[in-house]
């Protein structure tokens, strides 16, 4: 699987910006694809060191529109953590 099929978007809130200050970033990521691989793809497309990569699974959840309900997409969050010695992510760098 190629690097830009595994990471498929930055993960924009106030929690994930918080976290950029202590070189946490937050993607959001292709559902099978595991640690490693989220790590190697964060490095191949940044350019950075990794130090340990955190995932989590998100629930869909339950929304209505008038009287039609159904649930949103579940899906695959990762939170990379870089190496001390590694450089800043410059895509997130204007958002802080």
């Amino acid at each position: 699987m190629a690097a830009q099929d595994i990471i498929i978007r930055p993960v924009i809130t106030e929690k994930s910006m918080s976290g950029m200050a202590s070189k946490k970033y937050t993607f959001e990521v292709c559902k099978d694809a595991n640690k490693i691989e989220i790590a190697k793809a964060v490095e191949e497309l940044f350019g950075v060191k990794v130090s340990k990569v955190n995932t989590l699974h998100v629930r869909g959840h339950m929304r209505r529109q008038g009287r039609y309900e159904g649930y949103t997409p579940s899906w695959k969050k990762a939170v990379v953590t870089l190496k001390e010695d590694s450089k800043p992510i410059e895509f997130f760098e204007g958002m802080m």
